[in-house]
């Protein structure tokens, strides 16, 4: 964010009252560390060679960056708008677009004013340079109150249609919420019950049996995946229930098929089936199990896109794959849904998005709407290919999210999950931080490039109320 103006027209007076001292870089603050005050001028060039490399080094870790100068030099304009763009930063100008005759009134208040002629040259470049930031930055707005939205919902503004209609899912990745092991089921049943209630169409937990780097500690609790889906069937009655993926290494194939079609059985006709190469060694080197080359587990991947509906279709075929065989294919009792749904997590493009288009009903993608859009293009390609509909396949999308329910509650979750040595913004970021009207924008892009269901990660599922600020989200998608 680079603010622009003459002098005296409040740049630095509005950043101080909108930002912490941390986040904004002032030349005039870095003339009296290279020079003899803030005032030095001829301090100037060594003030701002100090300023492109605080700039540099802020844009490139990622952190909110207020460049508080004067911003009428195109050409130093031009260097940091190049640093944004090669750290993938978003730029805005705050123009102080104020009448010569109050900067000059504000200057001549000043303990150490601006020389008159030096205003008087500032005021007279001034409309000139205003015109020109519309073309240099993303967004030029006014001085006034700030809220810091991630990047990722800035990008999508709020529909002014009708929203596509799209389902959701909510995935519980982490079991932190409860107060000890005695606690967690009934937390968790709670919180299912409540996601039914509020309207998600689908509930998902990880196959893990430590908890992934991303998300937790490796001694945090991590439930059994699938005796969890079980427990949740119990709990729930209309939910669809998965894991988000089923890593294909931890299970014979053939048993595989038998855990999902009495998950089937006793949930009512609620199974998904969630299908991943497996990643995570240090699990595989943790419990026996042995980590294949990537060739090898997509072997077994495609053996068990094969396989699986040969066990819970009719009849009791011999199946001959790459990594399993059977003399016949045998799983009683049948599932009570004539199809169960199987679903293909990754966004590999050459194949795992063909084993999507030859086998599955439904793939997993990561990205936003650009990205997803992309990947759906390459997924429509596979699909000509097998001569298969895209209707024949759900697109759905994996997210972690935060929603709140006003700007305050939104403040007050992110500082919650904000340890003591990092910015509420630099977390806003990473769980993808807003309010109701900040997220339906961003799912609604997600709608219009061809996404069906779109799961999520509440971030805040540990703090109150998690669930029934998302419900206003789900709301708007139900049309």
């Amino acid at each position: 964010m680079v603010l622009a103006g003459p002098s005296g027209s409040g740049k630095s007076s509005w950043a101080d009252s909108q930002f912490r001292p941390d986040q904004i870089v002032s030349t005039d603050a870095l003339r009296a560390i290279v020079g003899f005050g803030e005032h030095d001028q001829r301090a100037g060039t060594d003030a701002f060679d100090l300023a492109n490399l605080v700039v540099e080094r802020r844009l490139k870790r990622g952190l909110l960056t207020v460049v508080d100068s004067l911003g009428l030099d195109p050409k130093q304009r031009a260097r940091w708008l190049k640093v944004a763009a090669t750290h993938g930063r978003p730029t805005v100008a705050v123009a102080f677009d104020v009448p010569a005759a109050e900067c000059r009134k504000r200057n001549k208040q000043r303990s150490s004013p601006v020389p008159s002629k030096a205003l008087t040259s500032q005021l007279t470049r001034w409309p000139e340079q205003l015109n020109l930031l519309d073309h240099e930055f993303d967004k030029v707005v006014s001085p006034g109150d700030v809220r810091i939205v991630p990047t990722t919902l800035a990008r999508w503004a709020a529909p002014d249609k009708e929203p596509r209609a799209m389902k959701f899912g909510l995935t519980i990745s982490s079991f932190t919420f409860a107060d000890g092991a005695a606690d967690l089921g009934p937390k968790l049943a709670a919180l299912a019950q409540e996601a039914e209630a509020a309207g998600f169409d689908s509930l998902w937990v990880m196959d893990h049996f430590v908890q992934i780097p991303q998300v937790g500690r490796q001694w945090d609790p991590m439930l059994e995946s699938y005796t969890a889906l079980a427990f949740l069937a119990g709990v729930t009655e209309r939910v669809s229930l998965g894991t988000m993926v089923t890593g294909i290494t931890y299970r014979n194939i053939a048993h595989l098929a038998k855990i999902v079609a009495t998950l089937d059985v006793l949930s009512g006709g609620r199974a998904r089936c969630g299908l991943g190469a497996a990643w995570f060694d240090t699990e595989h080197e943790l419990y026996g199990y042995e980590f294949p080359p990537l060739a090898e587990r997509y072997d077994q991947l495609e053996d068990a896109l094969q396989l699986l509906p040969l066990m819970w279709g009719p009849g009791s075929p011999s199946f001959e794959g790459r990594t399993i065989s059977t003399p016949a294919a045998t799983c009683y009792p049948r599932p009570v849904q004539e199809h169960i749904p199987m679903l293909v997590g990754g966004s590999g493009e050459k194949k795992t998005l063909k084993l999507v288009a030859q086998y599955a009903d439904a793939c997993n993608l990561f990205g936003e709407p650009d990205v997803i859009a992309h990947k759906v293009s390459v997924l429509d390609d596979h699909l000509a290919t097998f001569d298969r509909d895209r209707s024949e396949v759900a697109v759905t999308q994996l997210s972690g999210v935060l929603c709140a329910a006003s700007d305050d509650d939104l403040a007050a979750r992110v500082a919650a999950l904000s340890p003591r040595d990092t910015p509420p913004e630099v977390v806003s970021e990473l769980v993808t931080a807003g309010t109701v009207d900040d997220h339906i924008g961003r799912f609604q892009a997600l709608a219009d490039v061809g996404v069906d269901e779109a799961i999520v990660a509440l971030a805040d599922l540990s703090l109150p109320d998690a669930i029934s600020n998302f419900a206003p989200v789900i709301q708007q998608f139900q049309g």
